[in-house]
């Protein structure tokens, strides 16, 4: 299985429906939460060169946001990069 790593911010719809999806594929995931903590967030811009979140790593690969997310797995890719 693959390894997700997530950056998230608590009361984000957006985070919670890329979670979402991970837990319906019963896929672990390593949660890290920005809300309070300006470090992580940091890091997850240096790492992904975005501000937005959620900002997914599958692999160590950035994928992106949700809606990225979203269009992986709509496109049918998602469970390959998860295997």
């Amino acid at each position: 299985m693959a390894e997700v790593v997530i950056y998230t911010r608590k009361m984000c719809g957006f985070c919670t429906a890329a979670k979402n999806l991970f837990a319906k594929k019963d896929v672990k995931i390593t949660e890290h939460d920005a809300t309070f903590d300006p470090i992580v967030r940091e890091e997850m811009v240096k790492l992904s060169g975005r501000n937005t979140f959620p900002q997914v790593f599958i692999d160590g690969k950035h994928i992106g946001g949700c809606d990225d997310l979203f269009d992986i797995e709509s496109l049918g890719e998602l469970d390959a990069l998860l295997a």
